[in-house]
């Protein structure tokens, strides 16, 4: 039968779960027919057992140094080791010939740090675990490091962000490789979504950042995403602060990283998003209820930040679809 190879290298700190995310499912597309089937293994310096960052130990099934390709897809994997793997010259090394020799390559969170080691990034579009993201643009800085994304795929090589998102990156591959078809089925097997899609954010704005220290914006944010149908123009927003359109964005910049128009849109969008997978309200009242004009001023702000459709979203995301 034919088979296709997917490697997938592990290091003393390796995380468990970006390494079983990426074998449990595509077992799973195994056992529901996928053909050619994935032939998977775990790739270890000597072959030898590492113990993995939870203190757990994961025997190796392959020796690194004697992986020899052509194989289907390199995949390396993040953890607390990372940086100590990015330093080892021969994991490196290996990691940089199997990419020579494989159609497709990514990394799941940290994991992109052996990459870049690797010179694999060099003028690339990637990312990592939101937490490691500045570092890796700061050291690498020929990488263009975009921290929000699940997963971002460059020609053949794809980076995936933290841990789970290497569920999300393998089932895109299964979707490529066989279809969407089978992709939904390991999806339903694993008890998850069919996929988020790759620019969905890492982080929610309602729940992944800490209320901002100056109580201004602290105000002003808890105004918008209390009053996402209302007049949030940035006029509007410092005429309700008392301060100046500059000021007010001043103070945004400053706290949160974005324009006060930046941030509303992202809420906004975020707030479509969560109607969108968790009701069955049509698109023009999704769209209502979160400030876009009109169905089709939704459709297009959620095509350019999130790349699908409000329609695909739903059918992919919504739980009824799962």
């Amino acid at each position: 039968m034919e088979e296709r190879l997917v490697i997938l290298v592990g290091y003393d700190g390796a995380e468990l779960l970006d390494i079983s995310c990426v074998t449990s499912t595509l077992v799973a597309a195994n056992r529901l027919g996928a053909d050619p089937v994935y032939a998977v293994s775990v790739a270890t310096p000597g072959g030898r057992a590492i113990t993995c960052a939870s203190g757990l130990t994961l025997e190796g099934q392959r020796s690194l140094e004697r992986v020899r390709g052509p194989l289907d897809t390199l995949i390396v994997a993040g953890g607390i080791g990372h940086q100590a793997a990015a330093d080892d010259p021969r994991i490196v090394g290996h990691v940089r010939r199997l990419a020579r020799e494989g159609r497709r390559v990514a990394s799941v969170c940290t994991g992109a740090t052996v990459l870049a080691a690797a010179g694999l990034l060099n003028g690339k579009r990637a990312t990592t675990h939101w937490q490691h993201a500045d570092q890796l643009a700061s050291a690498y800085p020929e990488i263009a490091v975009d921290p929000a994304p699940i997963f971002v795929r460059d020609g053949n090589i794809s980076t995936s962000a933290g841990v789970t998102s290497a569920l999300d990156l393998t089932l895109a591959f299964i979707e490529e490789d066989h279809g969407a078809e089978l992709a939904r089925a390991v999806a339903r097997v694993l008890v998850t979504y069919l996929q988020r899609p790759g620019n969905q954010a890492q982080m929610s704005m309602f729940t992944g950042a800490p209320a901002p220290a100056n109580s201004l914006v602290k105000r002003a944010v808890e105004h918008v995403t209390g009053h996402l149908a209302g007049d949030l123009t940035t006029a509007a927003l410092a005429a309700d602060a008392g301060v100046s359109e500059r000021h007010l964005i001043r103070l945004f910049i400053d706290h949160l990283g974005k324009t006060p128009g930046r941030f509303v849109r992202d809420v906004r969008l975020e707030a479509a998003a969560h109607l969108l997978a968790s009701t069955s309200l049509p698109v023009a009242s999704v769209a209502a209820q979160c400030g876009f004009r009109t169905a089709e001023t939704l459709r297009q702000a959620f095509v350019r930040r999130y790349e699908v459709s409000p329609s695909h979203y739903r059918a992919t995301q919504s739980t009824s679809a799962v």
